[in-house]
């Protein structure tokens, strides 16, 4: 049974970046809840409570980040390199939550507004822009490469756009006197969490359930496959992502010949070296047959 690993190389995700963020949400969770109950501000409480939840979230992500070192054993063939995705799915969960929530709250807040001290919304909305843009940049860089970090980084990304919504809606307040803006930005923020939150349950929920890689295309990986002449044809496959940086194949290779063990090894090589850079495949698992009465399928139900 042929067998292989690829990997790619990557930078480690940095905790200590994850610290500095948990740290300074925690520091603007507190000034705005604060501020949220001295000046009235509906979408400065909301941002506060999304800030809370993004506090926890980040929690989670170190704590995964951290997890997600530790070594195989075993107990835990695979170590814990889940432990990212189910934070990913966990936070992404805490978004659509919290969105839903804000928009409870903005509604019942438009049909009775009220005056809001807006020169402290102002102040409280750009600690919050400061401190989250910073947040941001310190994440950017793993998120494009790792969902737990994705799923951090939006968290953030969302808070410091809050932010930025709740200045406006306090300048607005402050020269215009529309104290209805309030509602209208938490719907919007809300909105935008639901979006955002929505594609990362998605993703992180496929992952989970060990769907096929949206960009893995099966009859794709067999034709390309059965092109070597000693192979008559591929079935019973699955594929999946264990993480987001492995995607795991396993197949039933049936050969045209009663073939040699020495002979197997040097085409599952050639193959897994095929299935890795054209499919960006890094761990194959293949079994050989010769005349073999079983089904032929590419998916069999097991």
């Amino acid at each position: 049974m042929g067998h292989s690993h690829h990997h790619h190389s990557h930078n480690d995700v940095k905790g200590r970046n994850l610290l500095i963020s948990i740290v300074l949400n925690i520091l603007i969770t507190i000034s705005q809840v604060i501020g949220g109950l001295i000046s009235g501000s509906l979408s400065l409480l909301s941002d506060a409570l999304h800030n809370f939840s993004d506090v926890l979230s980040l929690i989670i992500s170190y704590i995964a980040d951290r997890f997600s070192k530790k070594k195989a054993s075993p107990s835990k063939t695979f170590g814990y390199k889940r432990a990212e995705i189910i934070a990913a799915f966990v936070n992404a969960s805490t978004l659509l939550i919290v969105a839903v929530y804000l928009v409870y709250e903005a509604i019942l807040r438009f049909f009775n507004p009220q005056e809001i001290e807006s020169k402290l919304v102002i102040w409280l909305a750009l600690v919050g822009i400061l401190a989250n843009g910073f947040s941001v940049l310190l994440l950017r860089k793993n998120a494009k490469e790792n969902m737990n970090m994705r799923s951090a980084y939006l968290h953030l990304f969302t808070d410091m756009s809050a932010s930025v919504a709740v200045l406006i809606g306090g300048l607005l307040m402050k020269y215009f006197g529309w104290f209805w803006v309030d509602s209208v930005l938490t719907v919007l923020i809300a909105i935008y969490l639901l979006f955002m939150g929505y594609a990362l349950l998605k993703s992180s929920f496929n992952v989970l359930m060990l769907f096929t890689p949206e960009d893995v295309n099966l009859e794709s990986i067999s034709d390309a496959i059965t092109e070597f002449s000693e192979i008559k044809n591929v079935h019973h496959m699955h594929v999946w992502q264990l993480n987001e940086k492995e995607i795991h194949l396993e197949a039933h290779i049936e050969f045209y010949e009663d073939i040699s063990l020495s002979q197997f090894d040097e085409i599952s090589d050639r193959i897994e070296e095929l299935l890795y850079h054209d499919f960006e495949i890094n761990h194959v698992n293949l079994q050989p047959e010769f005349q073999k009465d079983d089904p032929k399928d590419i998916i069999i139900q097991d």
